[in-house]
């Protein structure tokens, strides 16, 4: 009897965990992959007004703000809480909070969206860095560096500490390392231009810890993983350590005059990217010391790491992006995401890029497109403003909270 009874309930279950399989199959749940995470948002300014727009990439919501100046050059801090407006031609470095605080395993919310009180009046500032909790401005119009602390933004009345390395004025960049030292460029006015031709370590106080022992015809555009830095220049990748040691990696042997006036780091990857529009985009072998194409290409518009590290996404003025995986180095997707764009517009499109989608904003339609990186066919438009300038992508990859 027993046996019977466990044997009409066993099928009885067994019909109903079928049929609610079938009904399951009928109403699938979407997986969370195709929204965005729960705490990234992005950040659009604009290119003749004050306004700037949070755009919550989930709800498809924007929050308006307004910026001291329009047309400011867009960053994120590392740790993705705040966002930097630095604007040269005024003169002025302000910063936004998201109010999102990582903890590793989960997010906290630290009251809402504003802007900070601490501001950089350094003389036109140029070139953004963040490491850890610190930020850093090189200002191109005297040669010295503007530093803060994240600790310190919401101090009424507080300013960015301007940091003298004995420099003179030029188009200068700069790194921070593990250690607290930084690589900064130097003009010894052995080249023409405003572009440096050396790079020297110096301490927080700007004291110079080891001199530069190589010199360029001209340096443009760098990247760090901390332990060390690398500088595009004319003469090849300048590499430096902590230890002042320095080392040219030469270009390929087909790039002529052209150089990477661009370096990228892929923090995921642990990978350096070299970038220049008259080559394409490549990847930069520090233990083989070599350089290799990831994609050789004249018509490349923007070449973009996205915010984890792990992929290299390239936008072409054809209107095709295509995603390259940096730790297999394959190419993961290719596909046309917008109209192309004419190589002599003024104000092109810009792209930034999470895991799960590709943010590129539309300055003559006044969108940010939300594009899905595994299926391009599913976009999301999100009206922000007039002539939207640059984006920037903040927050932290991560549903988790308490």
């Amino acid at each position: 009897m027993k046996k019977h009874l466990f044997k009409t309930l066993f099928t009885i279950g067994l019909v109903f965990a079928l049929a609610s399989c079938d009904k399951d199959d009928e109403n699938p749940v979407t997986p969370a992959a195709q929204s965005e995470f729960k705490f990234i948002r992005i950040l659009v300014n604009d290119e003749s007004s004050k306004e700037i727009s949070l755009v919550d990439p989930v709800k498809l919501t924007v929050e308006k703000f307004e910026a001291q100046f329009p047309k400011s050059a867009l960053y994120g801090t590392q740790a993705g809480r705040f966002g930097a407006l630095v604007n040269g031609a005024n003169n002025y470095v302000q910063f936004f909070d998201t109010g999102f605080e990582g903890h590793g395993d989960h997010v906290d919310v630290k009251g809402t969206p504003k802007f900070g009180a601490l501001t950089g009046t350094g003389n036109k500032p140029t070139h953004f860095k963040s490491k850890s909790d610190e930020v850093i401005t090189f200002n191109d119009g005297d040669g010295t560096l503007a530093i803060a602390k994240e600790a310190d933004f919401h101090t009424p009345g507080a300013k960015m500490t301007i940091v003298n390395a004995g420099n003179v004025a030029h188009h200068g960049a700069m790194t921070k390392f593990d250690n607290g030292t930084y690589a900064i460029t130097v003009k010894d006015g052995s080249v023409a231009g405003t572009l440096p031709e050396r790079v020297k370590i110096i301490d927080a106080s700007g004291k110079t810890l080891f001199a530069s022992t190589l010199a360029t015809k001209g340096i443009h555009g760098n990247a760090t993983n901390g332990s060390v830095s690398l500088f595009g220049s004319s003469s090849g990748i300048l590499v430096v350590e902590p230890s002042g040691k320095q080392r040219l990696i030469a270009h390929p042997a087909d790039f002529g005059d052209a150089w990477f006036g661009s370096i990228l780091e892929a923090k995921g990857a642990g990978k350096f990217i070299g970038y220049t529009a008259a080559k394409g985009a490549y990847l930069i072998d520090l233990t083989a010391n070599t350089v290799t194409p990831i994609l050789a290409n004249t018509d490349i518009m923007q070449a973009k790491v996205d915010y984890a590290g792990n992929n290299l996404l390239i936008l072409l003025h054809s209107g095709e992006v295509q995603i390259f995986d940096l730790k297999t180095n394959t190419v993961k997707k290719t596909g046309s995401v917008i109209p192309a764009t004419a190589k002599d517009e003024t104000q092109k499109p810009q792209m930034e890029a999470t895991t799960r989608f590709i943010y590129i904003i539309q300055p003559k339609s006044g969108e940010l497109l939300r594009i899905n990186t595994e299926d391009f066919s599913k976009v999301e438009k999100i009206k922000v403003s007039a002539t939207p300038y640059r984006l920037s992508v903040l927050g932290i990859e991560s549903d988790e909270s308490h």
